[in-house]
């Protein structure tokens, strides 16, 4: 089961120097994906409880729109092994305006991760579907 989501970054998000955006904000976007897995397969959010991996690839900017991508690889009683992956989709263009965006031919990967959620087994609502 694979699940995805795509926003865009704000410069709420920006919190360095040259509209740089905090990798956290990709965990987050980890987090939501995982979420809707969760629900999708057991009816329940659950809780993230450790990520095994995170690698930074590349830098994300406000304006940027990132598409962050999720499947379940694992499925045990109430864990339920996941990985992820950030890609920038589209990037802003203000040397040729304030509002000129691309759509890149080939998405960049700006963060990869491995995680594990639980789902208690008396809150696993969807068994067998």
């Amino acid at each position: 089961m694979k699940s995805m989501i795509r926003v865009r970054m704000s410069m709420q998000d920006a919190h360095y120097g040259g509209n740089l955006v905090d990798g956290a904000k990709m965990l987050q976007l980890f987090g939501d994906v995982a979420t809707e897995l969760l629900i999708r397969q057991d009816g329940d959010e659950g809780l993230f409880v450790a990520y095994e991996s995170v690698e930074f690839k590349a830098p994300v900017y406000a304006g940027d729109f990132i598409e962050a991508v999720g499947e379940i690889i694992e499925t045990g009683n109430s864990s339920r092994k996941m990985i992820f992956e950030a890609r920038k989709v589209i990037v802003p263009r203000p040397d040729i305006s304030d509002s000129a965006c691309d759509v890149l031919d080939e998405p960049i990967v700006v963060c990869k991760a491995a995680g594990t959620c639980v789902v208690p087994k008396n809150k696993q609502r969807n068994k067998g579907e």
